[in-house]
């Protein structure tokens, strides 16, 4: 018994460069260094992995499907660390229908797509494709092929299964043919059907009991009719299953098995004395084998069967005849064989492979990232708000004491010096600069500003565009145009670009805040910055009356003010220290991950926060509380030095002047602070723009990529399709019209019906007085006469006036009435008995036609009786005519 079974076919994939956009990420997301440089060689390394996986033929080894495995187990390895969609980490696969080899005109049937679970579905369904090519490949004669066979048909079976219960959710669309779930559903039954084929196999050498090795074949012979009318009434298997032997092989497999399973369940009926059960299933198992022998032999060789069959029942018969004499049962009364199935659907787990090796073992998934990314902003946050309420605190302390012209006032009891203060703040001015750096500063500003702006209008110009062209291809093609609209797939994109647009215009709005300050200001810093004499000279001179030098609020003055430095310092040190606070979440969010299957974040970044940072914000507000109470000290401590002091015009307006020269300290450090700030901001806005634009630059190139191969695809479609209904052959009359003569140059139309009281001849005559006619040879006689081509010749029968033979006939002219054919559709002739009425055709050319029957061409009739010939009618014979004047009777 020869053994037949079916093998899949593998899908075929364009290539792909995995590596750029996977190295592109990694530089995006990862900082630089030795791991940022890990990654990348592992980028490379999938590629090399990707070509030699489905980049080249496979051989039916072991080692072939060994590379697919390790494929998809990288492929499900890192789906959850790179963002995979079309918005994001866009990476485009095509693979063809790998039952839909295409035609002259147009390629194979296929499909690209923007995700990496179409790839994942793909490579499995060549797993199982290759797995049904190593497994029909097995030697079946030993014990270790039948083996190795039944591990790889289940292998396929469940591959098969798994791509039945996936492949819909891991697409945005329908798939093609070869994955969709009613053609692997099917392919994952037969598999299964023949694997449980192989056990039966497997169990007849072994020479197991018949009653086992009979259920084993019954269930097989279940397995493939069930595969059998999934073929059947499915409709949108491919024709794979249809024309490539699958479907008689299914059914002929059916037979076969279940022969075999009648086969052995006789024996098991022989050997409990059931001989007429036995004589009737084996007349059963022949029926069956002399219909796979008739309907399908060229697929299915039953011949070794059919004769262990037919002896055995011959040998049955004998002896029964001679010896039991038992009844032999009806088919329907027999006892239904049992089922034993030993087979089952492998399961997919991954890793698939036991050699399987994450080449991107120490990234962390996409989750754990996202996780990340947020904690780190809620941290960024936190340290944010501590360092602004601090550098607050500081600024208001700085105000507290510009208004009450501390630490000024009480190192100017002489009123005649620039105190030492003011002397240190102008000499701090001066060393940053003065004015020059915050003109400077200032200029930089719009620049940044124009430059950012300038690549956000770029990178949002790309995806206007490309929106436009899928716009209009989607109007023209409508719905065949099936891919993701551009206005829905650049949605998130938009948004972080008004994100970003929002930013840049707020950060314009601060940058007019800073310059009004800085009109506000500028005079005063410019004296700031002049040298002391100048300086002194612009202060004025204030009258002293009494030396307070070393009296008990001027010491407890400078003890306060000393404490408020401290105080100062110590929210410096407090602020470097929350910067340089590190804690790696990603070993909690990896536990997390692993405990829950998710990540509960806000729970898990404010827990973490709490106990990193608590301890820092209770000193900062220890800290704040210690300024509030030194400054109601210094306050009040003022005010009793302030009564100590002699008031008057000159006094007061040098006081003025040294608080507007502390003031202008203060307002120059914090100007240069927030355009340095700005400075940078834009520097590093100007980063996350060019991200922002490398992004959307790489998805249009993909959408163009996508597009392009979708264009070529619908192009072939359309070559494929017929532009217009089916041509039907012409008769075999206007290809004989065409041997004897010119052929029309436009299409005859086809010759009316006409209904007539007796049959015609299917020969073409001429008519003549005479009523006889001559008969045309022609090839292929036709069922009615054809419409004669203008400038043929053809034989006429002689009228009354010619002789025997038949007359020449001059060539009609080459064109009549400007059209060179005739411009009527010609019919059948009429018959012509008398009284016939005659037919009214559209005008004709002046050329004779003979089948042209009118009011002024109709054939010679005898008149009716009493109705004598209409003589005044009578038309002068033209020039070069050939046929003689016919009379003709008024209608």
């Amino acid at each position: 018994m020869a053994t037949t079974f079916v093998s899949v076919p593998l899908k075929k994939s364009s290539e792909v460069d995995v590596a750029k956009p996977l190295s592109k990420f990694i530089h995006a997301t990862y900082p630089s260094g030795d791991t940022q440089a890990e990654y990348v060689r592992a980028a490379e390394e999938l590629n090399k992995l990707r070509k030699s996986a489905v980049g080249r033929p496979l051989d039916k080894h072991e080692s072939s499907l060994e590379i697919l495995l390790r494929y998809y187990d990288q492929l499900c390895a890192i789906e959850p660390k790179f963002p995979f969609s079309e918005n994001q980490l866009c990476l485009t696969f095509t693979w063809k229908d790998a039952f839909d080899k295409g035609s002259l005109f147009g390629g194979s049937v296929k499909l690209a797509l923007a995700s990496l679970g179409y790839e994942k579905s793909c490579v499995l369904f060549n797993i199982g494709a290759l797995a049904s090519q190593i497994a029909a490949e097995q030697n079946l004669e030993n014990d270790e092929g039948l083996k190795a066979a039944a591990k790889y048909y289940q292998l396929a079976s469940g591959v098969f299964q798994h791509i039945k219960d996936t492949v819909l959710s891991a697409l945005n669309r329908e798939p093609t043919m070869d994955i969709s779930p009613d053609t692997v559903g099917t392919l994952s039954l037969i598999m299964l059907a023949q694997a449980q084929e192989v056990f039966f196999l497997k169990a007849a050498a072994d020479k197991m009991k018949d009653a086992i090795i009979a259920k084993l074949a019954n269930q097989a012979a279940d397995y493939y009719g069930d595969a059998f009318k999934q073929c059947q009434y499915k409709e949108n298997l491919p024709k794979y299953f249809y024309f490539q032997e699958v479907l008689p092989v299914l059914a002929a497999k059916h037979c076969m098995m279940q022969a075999n399973a009648e086969y052995h369940q006789s024996i098991l009926a022989k050997q409990q004395k059931k001989f007429g059960e036995e004589i009737a299933r084996l007349q059963h198992a022949s029926d069956l084998v002399k219909t796979v022998a008739s309907r399908y032999d060229e697929y299915i060789n039953v011949k070794d069967l059919s004769d262990k069959i037919s002896r055995a029942l011959t040998a049955a018969k004998k002896d029964n005849d001679f010896i039991y004499h038992d009844r032999v049962p009806d088919l329907k009364d027999l006892e239904t064989i049992g089922k034993a199935t030993l087979v089952k659907p492998t399961p997919i787990n991954v890793p698939m492979s036991q050699k399987f090796t994450d080449l991107f073992a120490k990234m962390v998934p996409l989750a754990v990232q996202q996780a990340l990314s947020i904690y780190n902003q809620r941290r960024a946050d936190l340290v944010n708000r501590l360092i602004a309420q601090m550098r607050e605190s500081t600024n208001l302390a700085n105000g507290v004491l510009a208004s009450l012209n501390l630490p000024a006032a009480i190192e100017d009891i002489s009123g005649d010096s620039v105190p030492q203060s003011i002397l240190e703040k102008s000499k701090s001015v001066i060393q940053q600069g003065g004015l020059q750096t915050i003109d400077q500063l200032i200029r930089e500003l719009p620049e940044l500003l124009q430059r950012n702006r300038e690549i956000l209008d770029e990178a949002l110009r790309i995806l206007d565009q490309e929106e436009v062209t899928d716009n209009e291809l989607k109007a023209k093609f409508k719905e065949r145009w099936q891919r993701t609209p551009s206005t829905d797939l650049y949605k998130p994109l938009r948004t972080e670009g008004a994100n970003f647009r929002t930013t840049l215009d707020q950060a314009v709005q601060a940058d007019k805040v800073v310059q009004e300050r800085y009109a506000a200001h500028s005079e005063v810093i410019a004296l700031l910055c002049k040298p002391e004499a100048e300086l002194n000279a612009a202060i004025p001179s204030g009258n002293h009356t009494k030396s307070l030098q070393g009296s008990e609020v001027v010491m407890l003055l400078k003890t306060l003010l000393a404490s408020l430095n401290e105080v100062k310092k110590e929210r410096e040190n407090f602020e470097n220290d929350v910067k340089s606070v590190q804690f790696d979440m990603s070993s909690k969010f990896l536990t997390a991950l692993a405990q829950d299957g998710a990540i509960n974040e806000e729970a898990i970044s404010v827990t973490e926060l709490d106990r990193i940072y608590g301890s820092h914000t209770q000193r900062v507000q220890q800290n704040l509380k210690k300024q509030e109470e030194l400054l109601a000290n210094i306050q009040t401590a003022h005010e009793e030095f302030s009564k100590s002091t002699q008031s008057n015009t000159d006094a007061n307006q040098r006081e003025e002047i040294l608080k507007k020269l502390a003031a202008a300290h203060d307002q120059f450090v914090e100007l240069v602070g927030n355009l340095r700030e700005g400075t940078k901001f834009y520097n590093g806005f100007t980063e996350f723009l060019l991200k922002f634009q490398t992004k959307c630059s790489d998805i249009v190139f993909a959408r163009k990529t996508e597009r392009d191969e979708l264009l070529k695809d619908l192009q072939q479609s359309i070559a494929r399709e017929p532009s217009a209904p089916s041509i039907p052959a012409a008769p075999a009359y206007q290809t004989a019209a065409a041997i004897g003569g010119a052929t029309p140059a436009v299409p005859t139309p086809a010759p009316r019906t006409v209904f007539q009281s007796k049959p015609q001849t299917p020969e073409r005559t001429a008519p003549s007085s005479s009523g006889c006619c001559e008969q045309q040879p022609k090839p292929q006689p036709p069922a009615r006469p054809p419409p004669p081509a203008v400038g043929s010749t053809f034989p006429v029968a002689p009228g009354p006036a010619a002789t025997s033979a038949p007359a020449p006939i001059a060539a009609a002219p080459a064109s009549v009435g400007g059209t060179g054919v005739l411009s009527h559709a010609q019919g059948p002739p009429y018959p012509s008995y008398q009284g016939y009425p005659g037919y009214y055709p559209m005008p004709m050319p002046m050329a004779y036609n003979q089948y042209a029957y009118g009011q002024y061409n109709m054939p010679y009739m005898y008149p009716p009786p009493g109705q004598p010939p209409f003589q005044s009618a009578q038309q002068p014979q033209q020039p070069g005519y050939p046929y003689p004047q016919q009379q003709y009777y008024q209608q």
